[in-house]
């Protein structure tokens, strides 16, 4: 049976990958939703011609489908996710997928209650080729047991195109709750930690002292029982860069360690998705572009079989807890 599945909010371009890769696996999206006309409605429709607009929040929690895409405001995907599963939908949200711990904490309840799955599209692991092949590699044990890893989340700030809520800290949730998600997330899947603490916390506002409510630098130390893990966001991308942000990734094993050059690999090789492995055999870089993408195959049938193979359901609620716990602490120094 096709899997159906409708838009929540379109106010961040995220949710065109979210719908382009669910419609890869044969999903069908029976609509969309949105409050206003966000400036990624153009785009949406442009590249997604046939999916009708949906005008009415309560039809399209109503629709018939069985999973929602929710890509609104950070602030308000929590209670879109709710009311999705309360509607007997699955949910996939952009990061964050919620912005304070009260949000999570009722997300938990409602997903406890209705059994439905609460999954965050933390899109620098499952949106990139080249993290999919690291996964396998230390699967493979390429680089022994994993004990540390660096990520880096660099962003352009693209003022021009960014809507008022972009610099509003309580709307985005701050930029450890946002961007630093991806980097926790990918912390605790190659350490394989089930849990983990904040040993360090940190955002500024360096370059943009008009904008008071935007954190433009931010960064984390991790810990847990399998290792250590350092994560360093910002908004600095110089405009010469010939994409959004040089997003790497080190993971350090006992026998060797990859580094990942997801989406640029500046003075080398051209495309996306460069891994480069060391390790007692092998020094060599490896394109990796053609890995595949398996989250979202993964996610279509643990909706199907109620099973947890694209993200166990308590490592997505740990990077929400430690991505908002970091910023918290961030926040009162």
């Amino acid at each position: 049976m096709t899997l159906r599945f409708v838009a929540l909010g379109l106010d961040h371009r995220h949710i065109y990958g979210m719908t382009e890769n669910m419609l890869k696996t044969g999903a069908e999206c029976v609509g969309f939703w949105t409050e206003g006309t966000p400036g990624t409605l153009d785009g949406f429709v442009r590249r997604f011609p046939d999916i009708p607009r949906i005008n009415d929040l309560e039809d399209a929690l109503n629709c018939g489908a069985e999973l929602a895409l929710i890509a609104a405001i950070p602030a308000d995907r929590a209670e879109l996710a709710v009311a999705s599963m309360r509607n007997r939908m699955d949910v996939m949200t952009d990061k964050p997928g919620c912005t304070t711990l009260d949000q999570l904490a009722a997300i938990k309840s409602c997903v406890a209650e209705t059994g439905r799955i609460w999954s965050v599209n933390f899109s620098e692991r499952f949106e990139v080729p080249a993290v999919t092949l690291a996964d396998k590699l230390v699967s493979d044990g390429a680089i022994g047991r994993v004990v540390h890893t660096a990520g880096l989340g660099p962003h352009r700030l693209n003022r021009e195109t960014r809507p008022d809520w972009f610099f509003e800290k309580d709307r985005y949730g701050g930029i450890l709750t946002d961007i630093a998600s991806h980097q926790i997330d990918q912390f605790l899947h190659f350490t394989s930690s089930a849990s983990a603490e904040v040993s360090h916390a940190f955002t500024a506002n360096y370059a943009n002292p008009d904008d008071p409510g935007l954190q433009d630098f931010g960064e984390i130390s991790l810990r847990s029982e399998n290792g250590t893990g350092y994560i360093r966001v910002d908004w600095y991308t110089p405009d010469a860069l010939p994409t959004w942000g040089d997003g790497r990734l080190t993971i350090l094993g006992t026998e060797g360690y990859i580094e990942l050059r997801k989406y640029v690999d500046v003075g080398g090789r051209d495309g996306t998705d460069h891994l480069i492995l060391v390790n007692g055999e092998k020094c060599e870089s490896i394109d990796a572009s053609a890995a595949g993408l398996p989250y979202f195959e993964r996610l279509a049938k643990d909706i199907r079989e109620r099973t947890e193979t694209a993200m166990p359901q308590a490592h997505c609620f740990l990077v929400m807890e430690l991505a908002l716990h970091a910023q918290q602490i961030a926040d009162r120094k």
